[in-house]
């Protein structure tokens, strides 16, 4: 029988890549000279920290251009508050992986909605759509795409 699984991932790597890019762009700008700006990579979490909060929004500009690039779908980041501390800002941006039970729950309501012969299951970060024919499983996909959903959805391991 024909399945798929519905992800919600991005390749760390490629974060890490944009990461630095962005901060050799931020410390060869003119106007980032003589300034505090710098960012920081930890695991899921990006930290940025500069002078004002205006040069934090440039930054996360550069970031969002980065990623973007390197095909990190930019839907996947949430962004904290700027926070003042002395004279520097500094401001946290969160990348979002997996599917948490409320989005795959609201995944698998949008299937069943549909009344296509196919089934969804929910394992683990992920959703494993399975039905007889390849056409139903296709339509599927479709549907997602078109729906908006908060966060980016990869559609892998698809198998006859």
């Amino acid at each position: 029988m024909p399945s798929f699984d519905i992800k919600s991932e991005f390749d760390p790597h490629e974060v890490h890549n944009a990461v630095d890019q962005a901060s050799k762009e931020v410390g060869t700008r003119f106007d980032f000279k003589g300034t505090d700006s710098s960012f920081e990579l930890n695991d899921n979490l990006i930290i940025m920290t500069s002078e004002s909060t205006f040069q934090l929004q440039q930054m996360f500009s550069i970031v969002c251009a980065k990623l973007s690039r390197r095909g990190v779908d930019i839907a996947c980041l949430e962004v904290g508050e700027a926070k003042g501390s002395g004279k520097l800002m500094r401001q946290e941006i969160t990348l979002k992986q997996g599917l948490d039970s409320a989005m795959a729950k609201k995944i698998v309501k949008l299937i069943k909605d549909k009344k296509l012969k196919v089934q969804a299951a929910i394992q683990g970060e992920q959703v494993r759509v399975t039905g007889k024919k390849r056409d139903d499983l296709q339509e599927v996909i479709q549907m997602l795409k078109a729906e908006k959903i908060e966060i980016p959805l990869q559609f892998e391991n698809f198998r006859d």
